[in-house]
C-alpha cells in the first residue's frame, strides 16, 4: 500500500483537521456535476492552492474511476509510471483500478510504484475526491517524468482508446501548477497565454508557447495527455473556473506560483 508522503506538510495529518481544511476550501461553492471529460487542478499546499482546487472538484461528476496524471518532481521511477497499489490518506484507503491499469501493459507506460512513492502531485488530489465522493470510486495514478509532446499525445491517445472500450465512467485529472516564482503580473500574463491554449484544447500551441517562453508550468505533460484523451472522447472546449496565485495568500507578490482550476467538457 502506498503510504502518505506529504500528509502534515501539504495538508493536515489528522483526519478531523483535514476535513475542516477541506470544508474551508469548498466554502461558498455549490456542487454542480457537469459533463466533464477532464480537468486541470493545482497541487500545492492547501493553504495556497486548496480553494482553487476546490473549484475543480465542485464541478466534477461522480465517476467509477479517476485517472490522475501528475508530473514527476522527484526523478524516481520510470519515465511514465502507472501505480497499481492502493493509496492511503488520512481519510482512508483508495483502491486502484487494476483492470484499467492492465491495459497499459506493453505501452510507453510501465507498472511502477517507485515513481509515485515520494511524489506529491497526485497524493494531494485524493482527499478532495474522498471529501466529495466518499469511498465509492477507484483511481489510476500516472506519474510523468517524460513530458514532451510526443509522449503526452501518445499517452492521451492510449487512454482514449482504453476508455472507448470500457463501460465505466472515467474522468481524467491533470495535476499541475502554473508559473513558478515570478512577479505576480509576469505570472498572470504568462499563465493567460497557457490557459488560452488549454481552453482551445490546442496541445501544439501550448507546447509552442512553453518552448518559446521557457514557461515554468510543471505539469504540462499531464495537461497535454488529458486534453488529447478528452478531445478523442468527444470534448470540445475548456472552461476556466478559477485563477489565483500564492501571493493572494502570502501577500508576497514578488515571487508567486500560479494556480488554475479548469474543466474540459
Amino acid at each position: 500500500m502506498r503510504q502518505p508522503a506529504v500528509a502534515g506538510q501539504f495538508y493536515p495529518l489528522r483526519p478531523e483537521d483535514l476535513k475542516q481544511e477541506l470544508g474551508i476550501c469548498f466554502e461558498g461553492l455549490e456542487f454542480r456535476e457537469r459533463n466533464v471529460f477532464g480537468a486541470v487542478c493545482p497541487h500545492a499546499g492547501y493553504v495556497y492552492s486548496g480553494k482553487v482546487a476546490a473549484h475543480t472538484y465542485a464541478a466534477l461528476p461522480k465517476a467509477d474511476t479517476y485517472i490522475m496524471i501528475g508530473p514527476n518532481h522527484t526523478g524516481y521511477g520510470s519515465p511514465v509510471s502507472i501505480a497499481q497499489e492502493a493509496w492511503e490518506t488520512p481519510l482512508g484507503i483508495v483502491e486502484p483500478d487494476l483492470d484499467l491499469g492492465k491495459g497499459f501493459l506493453g505501452s510507453i507506460a510501465n507498472l511502477d510504484e517507485l515513481g509515485h512513492r515520494y511524489e506529491h502531485s497526485i497524493e494531494v488530489q485524493l482527499p478532495f475526491l474522498q471529501y466529495r465522493f466518499g469511498k465509492d470510486f477507484k483511481i489510476l495514478p500516472i506519474c510523468m517524468g517524460m513530458q514532451d509532446e510526443e509522449t503526452a499525445v501518445e499517452l492521451g491517445k492510449l487512454i482514449a482508446e482504453l476508455l472507448s472500450k470500457s463501460d465505466k465512467k472515467v474522468l481524467i485529472i491533470a495535476s499541475s501548477d502554473f508559473t513558478h516564482y515570478q512577479p505576480a503580473e509576469v505570472a498572470r500574463e504568462a499563465d493567460r497565454h497557457m490557459i488560452e491554449a488549454i481552453l482551445k484544447m490546442d496541445v501544439s500551441g501550448m507546447y509552442d508557447y512553453l518552448y518559446k517562453k521557457n514557461a515554468s508550468v510543471c505539469g504540462y505533460g499531464p495537461i497535454a495527455a488529458m486534453l488529447t484523451a478528452s478531445e478523442a472522447l468527444g470534448a470540445t472546449h475548456g472552461t476556466l473556473l478559477k485563477y489565483a496565485n500564492s501571493g493572494d495568500v502570502s501577500g508576497d507578490m514578488d515571487a508567486v506560483v500560479g494556480y488554475a482550476a479548469i474543466i474540459v467538457e
